[in-house]
């Protein structure tokens, strides 16, 4: 789901992936008026800006599956790279900071 911010006109103008103070419209990623908003902004492709949108929910998806594999001890988090490691720790602080720990993977989708 995506969360619309609209000109005066009514005219969306940005999209956002969580509710933001100027964008409280919740709208699917397949609603023929945000299409049509990725389509006439041309300073991007429309596919690339609807791969970007998805990866943010595939990328908390692997975050997920990562914890996951880690807490039934089927991978060690050290085990990782340490880059991994760093990036992990990293966006689960940020996380904790800005969201509650109960969202769901359909709030990012």
């Amino acid at each position: 789901m995506l969360y619309v911010e609209r000109d005066k006109d009514g005219k969306i103008i940005a999209l956002h992936k969580s509710p933001d103070p100027n964008a409280g419209e919740r709208k699917s990623t397949m609603d023929e008026e945000i299409l049509d908003f990725l389509n006439g902004n041309v300073d991007t492709d429309p596919g690339i800006q609807f791969l970007a949108l998805s990866d943010i929910g595939i990328i908390r998806i692997l975050e997920d599956l990562i914890h996951l594999l880690i807490r039934k001890n089927l991978i060690l988090f050290t085990e990782l790279p340490e880059d991994a490691q760093a990036k992990i720790r990293e966006r689960k602080r940020i996380r904790e900071v800005m969201t509650p720990q109960d969202l769901m993977v359909d709030d990012i989708l």
